[in-house]
């Protein structure tokens, strides 16, 4: 897996990993974003996940946005049922709908500016170039990942 081998050469240091719902663990429904709960799991990159978090320097983090605040929820019971791993207290869950339809990428961008950072290198895994593009422009100091690194 990419991604081990990525994390090895930070073996030492602290790493804070925020990863991506849609598109990175669970499946993308065309056209139903709000039917979080037929979302397929995609169990291939959670078990790689779940192992990268036993790891003792690694400490997981969801980073994800919904559309309206219903979706929260939603989200909240797919990771109970799907990927526990990922602690409640670490499930970052955006509403774009409390914050007035904000494009996804601005609302990730924002909240990643605004982490209170210590020592710990921060590292983001997202399908979505725009996504990614836009956290690279407002946080130098993340490690910006595709999805594709969960990929062997």
């Amino acid at each position: 897996m990419y991604l081990k081998k990525y994390l090895k050469q930070y073996k030492d240091k602290k790493i804070k990993l925020f990863v991506d719902m849609d598109g990175v663990i669970a499946d993308y429904v065309f056209d139903n974003a709000k039917d979080y709960d037929k979302k397929r799991p995609l169990y291939a990159s959670i078990r790689k996940l779940e192992s990268v978090s036993k790891m003792p320097n690694i400490e997981m983090f969801i980073l994800s946005a919904t559309r309206k605040n219903e979706g929260i929820d939603q989200k909240h019971w797919w990771l109970d049922n799907y990927a526990s791993f990922f602690k409640k207290e670490n499930r970052i869950i955006i509403s774009r709908e409390d914050n007035d339809m904000i494009e996804t990428s601005v609302l990730k961008a924002r909240y990643l500016k605004e982490y209170k950072r210590d020592d710990s290198i921060i590292m983001v895994i997202d399908d979505d170039p725009k996504n990614l593009k836009e956290i690279a422009k407002t946080n130098d100091d993340v490690i910006l990942l595709k999805d594709t690194v969960l990929v062997d």
